[in-house]
């Protein structure tokens, strides 16, 4: 049987994990652009990322979770509540574990054992562990969780996620696409530019700054030539405002240059970018603030 004879599939992919074990750098390989922001940063993601993959006779939606947490405020209980959600809409569940992670994986444990639907094992960054090493972390999850598949890839190299992929499709049960082939997700511009200005964020402070910071695009106006965005830098409190300005004003013209490009490069045309920073203060504590930032 030819692949134009196979029924058209789809179906919604799951990504869990901790923080920082690779599954928005896997969506972006599979995608082949880059959708979810990714830094060495642990709980880089904060919302329910969505991608679509499609080809010829298949459509696989990718939902892009936050790591899973054990939450201590407001904001953190917003992205695990994102976790739940994803779980809930999913056919296939897959866990990214990274094998060279020295501490324990509880809380996603048991998170999976409450979950009723097939989970692949994909055991990411085997091109930094060693195969037996690998080998020996996953018979230890065995012992805990049952897996549909174990799949070994390298979501930054791309090895072994073609075979990934074909798995996938035998679990997803045939249908039509749900959005347009040629959608790569479902957010619109200004969720991508609010996501690669934060990215930006990470990327420049330490300590608890890209923590206590979101990104609030206030106005988008798309020209024939140029896009003229204005964006506020939400910090949680007064104190952080100086060191995202910066010296004479250095910090932030610095972060403003970065983003601008990131997302030229994203939308493919020039941007003017008008950046501010403004205190809320102990945003992320509060509920209402919280739902208000989007999450």
């Amino acid at each position: 049987m030819n692949l134009t004879d196979q029924p058209h599939k789809s179906g919604y992919v799951a990504l869990i994990g901790k923080p920082n074990a690779g599954k928005s750098t896997l969506m972006n390989h599979i995608l082949g652009t880059k959708i979810s922001i990714t830094t060495h940063k642990p709980q880089t993601t904060r919302h329910q990322v969505v991608g679509i993959y499609s080809d010829d006779d298949t459509q696989v939606i990718f939902l892009d979770t936050p790591g899973v947490i054990t939450p201590k405020y407001e904001l953190q209980r917003a992205m695990m509540n994102t976790v739940e959600r994803a779980r809930a809409d999913a056919d296939v569940i897959l866990f990214i574990f990274d094998p060279t992670d020295k501490f324990p994986t509880h809380e996603v444990i048991e998170l999976l054992r409450t979950i009723n639907k097939p989970i692949f094992l994909v055991v990411n960054k085997m091109d930094q562990a060693s195969r037996s090493r690998a080998e020996a972390k996953v018979n230890e999850l065995k012992e805990k969780l049952r897996f549909k598949e174990i799949h070994y890839v390298s979501a930054l190299q791309g090895n072994g996620i073609d075979e990934l992929l074909q798995s996938i499709r035998t679990q997803l049960i045939p249908g039509p696409p749900y959005y347009p082939k040629e959608d790569l997700s479902e957010h619109p511009v200004r969720f991508f530019v609010s996501e690669l200005i934060r990215e930006q964020v990470f990327l420049q402070f330490q300590e608890e700054i890209p923590y206590s910071c979101t990104v609030d695009v206030i106005s988008y106006e798309a020209d024939d030539d140029i896009d003229r965005i204005s964006a506020d830098i939400i910090v949680n409190r007064k104190s952080q405002k100086g060191i995202l300005i910066g010296k004479k004003g250095a910090a932030i013209k610095e972060l403003g240059i970065k983003s601008r490009e990131a997302i030229e490069d994203f939308i493919g045309k020039k941007v003017f970018l008008d950046l501010h920073v403004k205190v809320r203060e102990k945003w992320r504590e509060q509920e209402n603030w919280v739902r208000n930032m989007g999450y």
